[in-house]
C-alpha cells in the first residue's frame, strides 16, 4: 500500500494512535546490512538502501532482499575463504603439535649422537692418545653410519655393527701382535671369525640388540612425526566443491540478503553443512586414529626397553669394556687365529722388538657419570616422549571432530542454547532436519550439501595410504623390526635390522637370551658346529682360505 494512502489504527493504553503506512519502511531498510557489508571491506556501491525483489538470486531465497547479484557472488567467495580459514585455524593445534614435536625430537636425537661421539672420542684420546687417533676412523665410521641410518639412509644396522667389530678386531689384533706382519688377506681371515672367537666377550651381541631396536624405534618414530606433520598440513588446506560453496553461502551470508546480518546459523544446521563439506576429511579419521595408536605404542617402547638415551649415553663405556675383554683374552684369541688362519710372517726386526704390553697396555679407568656431556636438547628422552604422548592423545579423532569444533565458534553459529532465534537456511527459526553421521557415504541424504558419494577425494585417499604405510612401519618398529629390511620371502620374520625380539616380547636392558647362535657360513646358512670349529688341521685352514677366496671374488 503506498505510504500516502490510509493509516493503521492501533490500540495502545486505551488510546487510538494513527500511524502512517510508511512506518514499515524502516523494517525493510538495508541499513544494518550496509553496515555489516562495509565492515567486511566491500564497497557500499553494490548494496541497495532498501530491499529489492530477489528473482535474480541463485543461492539465497528469492524473496525481497538486500543483495544484488554482485553481492551474492562476492559473499559466496567470502564464505569460501572464511571456511578455508576456519578449517586451517581449527586444525592448527594438531599441525603445530607435529611440527614442534618433530623439531624437538630431531634436535634431541642428533645432539644425543653428537654427545655420544664426543664422549667416546674424549675418553679414548685421554686413554690411548696417538694410538687411538691413528685408528679413530673405525669409530668415526660407526657414528657416521648411525647418523646416516637415522636420516633415512639405506643402512643395515646389524651388518654395519658386525663390520665395526670385525674392523676393530683387525686393528687390535695387529696391536697385540706387533711381532708379526699381517697381510690384508690374513686380516680378512681374522675378521671372519669374530663371532666364533668372541674376542670382545658378549658386548657385541648385547649392544647389537640394544642399538638396532633403539635406532629402529627412534628413526621410525621421527618418521611418524614427519608423516603426521605432512598429512595434517595437507588435509588442513581444503578445496571446497561448488556444492559446498553454495551451502556455505546459504548458511553464512544469506541472512545478510534477508536483512538479518546479526543472526547466526542454527547449530545443527551448521553441523550438516560442515559434515557435507568435510565428508572426505572425516573418512581420514579411522586410519589417523590407528596411526596415532601405533605412535603411542612406539613411544612406550622408547620409554622402556628401546630407550635410545640409555643405549647411546654409555656406548663409549660399553665399547671400552669390549676392548678390555679383548686385552684379557689376547693370548687365547691369537692362538686360535693362528690355528685357523695360519702362522703369520715375522715382522721386521725393529717392529718385532716391541712387545704387546709396551704397544697396547693401557687400561680404561672406571666410568665417571659426572663427565657425561650436558643432556641432549636440555631434556631427557622420558620427559620428551611423555610430552609427545600427551599431545598425540589429544589429536585423536581430530578430523571427524572438525565440524563440531567449527560449529562451536560463536562467529559461525548461535550456539546450542539458542535453537529458535537462529538462521535455518530460510528464515530465523528452529532447524528441523536430523544431523547426518560422519563420512562420505553418510552424506547421501544430506539436506544442505550436494555430495557425490561415488567419487571419494583422491587427495584424501593418498593421505590415507600414507598413514597406512607409516602405521605398518610403526608396528614393525614396535616389534623391533625394520620394515625397510624385511625379507619378502618370509613375511613372518624380519631380516636385516631386527632386534631379536620374539612373539612381541623384547628383553629389557641386561636381560638377554644366553643360548649361542649356530655358526653361519658366508651364505648365511647354518652349518654343523663341528665343521665350524677352528682347529689346527690343514684341511680346516684350506677350507677357510677357499671360503675367503670365494667371498673376495663375489664382491
Amino acid at each position: 500500500m503506498p505510504s500516502w494512502i490510509g493509516a493503521v489504527i492501533l490500540p495502545l493504553s486505551g488510546l487510538l494512535l494513527s500511524l502512517p503506512a510508511g512506518a514499515d519502511v524502516k523494517a525493510r531498510s538495508c541499513g544494518e546490512v550496509r553496515q555489516a557489508y562495509g565492515a567486511k571491506g566491500f564497497s557500499l556501491a553494490d548494496i541497495p538502501y532498501q530491499e529489492i525483489a530477489g528473482e535474480h538470486l541463485r543461492i539465497c531465497p528469492q524473496e525481497y532482499t538486500c543483495c544484488t547479484t554482485e553481492m551474492e557472488d562476492k559473499l559466496s567467495q567470502q564464505s569460501k575463504l572464511e571456511f578455508e580459514n576456519l578449517v586451517e585455524e581449527t586444525s592448527h593445534f594438531v599441525r603445530t603439535t607435529f611440527v614442534s614435536r618433530h623439531k624437538k625430537f630431531d634436535e634431541f636425537f642428533r645432539e644425543l649422537l653428537e654427545n655420544a661421539e664426543k664422549s667416546l672420542n674424549d675418553m679414548f684420546v685421554r686413554t690411548y692418545g696417538m694410538l687411538y687417533m691413528q685408528n679413530s676412523q673405525v669409530f668415526q665410521d660407526l657414528f657416521t653410519e648411525l647418523k646416516r641410518y637415522y636420516t633415512g639412509g639405506n643402512v643395515n644396522l646389524e651388518e654395519m655393527l658386525n663390520d665395526f667389530w670385525a674392523r676393530l678386531l683387525e686393528r687390535m689384533f695387529q696391536l697385540i701382535n706387533p711381532q708379526y706382519h699381517f697381510s690384508e688377506d690374513y686380516l680378512e681371515c681374522v675378521s671372519k671369525y669374530t663371532d666364533q672367537l668372541k674376542p670382545f666377550g658378549d658386548v657385541p651381541r648385547k649392544l647389537k640388540i640394544q642399538v638396532t631396536r633403539a635406532f629402529i624405534a627412534a628413526r621410525t618414530f621421527v618418521q611418524g612425526l614427519t608423516v603426521g606433520r605432512e598429512v595434517a598440513n595437507r588435509v588442513s588446506k581444503v578445496s571446497p566443491t561448488p556444492g559446498c560453496i553454495r551451502a556455505l553461502m546459504k548458511m553464512l551470508y544469506c541472512p545478510y540478503c534477508r536483512g538479518l546480518p546479526a543472526v547466526r546459523a542454527c547449530n545443527n544446521y551448521c553441523l550438516n553443512v560442515m559434515k557435507g563439506c568435510l565428508a572426505n576429511q572425516a573418512d581420514l579419521d579411522t586410519e589417523w586414529n590407528l596411526f596415532i595408536d601405533a605412535m603411542l605404542l612406539v613411544a612406550e617402547r622408547l620409554e622402556g626397553p628401546f630407550n635410545i638415551e640409555s643405549v647411546m649415553d654409555p656406548i663409549d663405556v660399553k665399547i671400552s669394556e669390549a676392548i678390555m675383554n679383548m686385552q684379557e683374552n689376547s693370548m687365547q684369541v691369537s692362538a686360535k687365529v693362528f690355528q685357523g688362519c695360519g702362522q703369520p710372517k715375522p715382522a721386521p726386526a725393529l717392529r718385532s722388538a716391541r712387545s704387546a704390553p709396551e704397544n697396547f697396555n693401557t687400561r680404561f679407568r672406571p666410568y665417571n657419570p659426572e663427565e657425561r656431556p650436558t643432556t641432549a636438547a636440555g631434556t631427557s628422552l622420558d620427559r620428551l616422549v611423555t610430552d609427545i604422548k600427551e599431545k598425540l592423545k589429544l589429536s585423536k579423532k581430530v578430523w571427524s571432530a572438525l565440524p563440531y569444533t567449527i560449529c562451536k565458534d560463536e562467529s559461525v553459529t548461535a550456539g546450542t542454547s539458542n535453537e529458535e532465534e537462529c538462521w535455518n537456511g530460510h528464515s530465523k527459526a528452529r532447524y528441523l532436519p536430523e544431523i547426518m553421521n560422519d563420512g562420505l557415504t553418510n552424506q547421501i541424504n544430506n539436506p544442505e550439501v550436494d555430495v557425490d558419494i561415488t567419487r571419494p577425494d583422491t587427495f584424501i585417499r593418498q593421505q590415507i595410504m600414507a598413514l597406512r604405510v607409516m602405521t605398518n612401519k610403526l608396528k614393525n618398529a614396535y616389534n623391533g623390526n625394520d620394515v625397510n629390511f624385511q625379507d619378502t620371502s618370509d613375511e613372518s620374520s624380519g631380516s636385516g635390522s631386527g632386534s631379536g625380539c620374539m612373539d612381541d616380547v623384547c628383553p629389557t636392558e641386561f636381560e638377554f637370551v644366553t643360548t649361542e647362535a649356530p655358526a653361519v657360513d658366508p651364505d648365511r646358512r647354518e652349518v654343523d658346529s663341528s665343521s665350524a670349529q677352528l682347529g689346527p688341521s690343514l684341511l680346516s685352514a684350506s677350507l677357510v682360505c677357499a671360503v675367503l677366496a670365494l667371498q673376495r671374488l663375489g664382491r
